[in-house]
């Protein structure tokens, strides 16, 4: 059972394997259409696409975030629609970086399903390793999707108002340093970052080519170097929309510094009221 990364390699030995379910969760921001597009043309043999607007989000309502969490029944659904059982491999990746990838992997252990994993170098590094590519359309057999919601593995908004600057909770943001400090701010209407949020931009848990995510010791050296002795269970991973957070998620999971959790809102969710504090510049505030 993978329940972190697996190989281009791993990956490649189970195209033909009915327990396994790949999924293409490709996306970009700026051209919502491109994933679904880009999978037409061209996806890892079998792998079935999520879209991240429509499959791994749930409907805005300019309170919630750009990428509020799908409702639990809506969610199990989709999973159901796509074969997944309690025995399924599930494989997830995308182009970039691994950050839609890393939503899909959250989201089933958020619903209990463990045996999920996200493709170590995601595209890139299937291209790289030359392995085959094709456009067919999958034929899926239908399934029952139960879920068994992990309530511990998130907070929302009020949690995270109460235990600001508490010993209790270490929020970590996962936007670039420019967007967590304010200067660059391209998807929000305010800019800035929770008030003692430390910066740890999600690139940071790849390699310098941000495909391969690093070793689990390097992982766990630097996480360290960020939270120090404390408890994972006390982090909290915060972005720009609970989805880049999700890599900074992984990680800890890669590194054995488990039970850290997300805050979903994160900062579209948490500038959407003007009653909340906070702050700018490049320190936690």
């Amino acid at each position: 059972m993978a329940t972190t990364l697996v190989s281009v390699d791993e990956l490649a030995a189970h195209l033909d394997d009915p327990r396994w379910v790949v999924f293409d969760c490709r996306h970009d921001l700026a051209n919502t259409e491109y994933g679904a597009q880009a999978w037409a043309k061209a996806h890892i043999p079998g792998a079935l696409f999520l879209h991240c607007d429509r499959d791994l989000s749930g409907p805005m309502t300019g309170k919630n975030g750009r990428h509020p969490l799908p409702a639990i029944e809506t969610f199990a659904r989709r999973m159901g629609e796509c074969g997944i059982t309690p025995d399924t491999q599930v494989v997830a990746y995308d182009n970039e970086a691994s950050a839609f990838a890393s939503r899909l992997w959250w989201l089933l252990k958020w619903l209990g399903h463990d045996k999920v994993a996200v493709l170590d170098g995601g595209l890139p590094g299937w291209r790289r390793a030359k392995l085959p590519l094709d456009t067919t359309v999958k034929t899926v057999t239908p399934a029952q999707f139960v879920p068994q919601p992990r309530p511990e593995m998130l907070v929302d908004a009020a949690y995270v108002e109460r235990h600001l600057h508490q010993p209790d909770m270490l929020l970590i943001d996962a936007r670039s340093e420019d967007r967590y400090a304010g200067e660059n701010e391209r998807l929000d209407p305010v800019a800035g970052h929770i008030p003692g949020a430390l910066n740890r931009f999600y690139y940071d848990c790849l390699d310098d080519a941000a495909i391969y995510f690093k070793p689990a010791d390097e992982l766990r050296a630097e996480f360290i170097d960020l939270i120090g002795d404390r408890d994972p269970r006390s982090v909290v991973h915060v972005c720009g929309s609970g989805v880049t957070a999700c890599v900074n998620v992984l990680g800890m999971e890669i590194a054995g510094l488990s039970g850290s959790k997300l805050y979903p809102g994160s900062w579209s969710e948490w500038c959407a009221d003007p009653a909340r504090p906070y702050v700018t510049g490049d320190q936690p505030g």
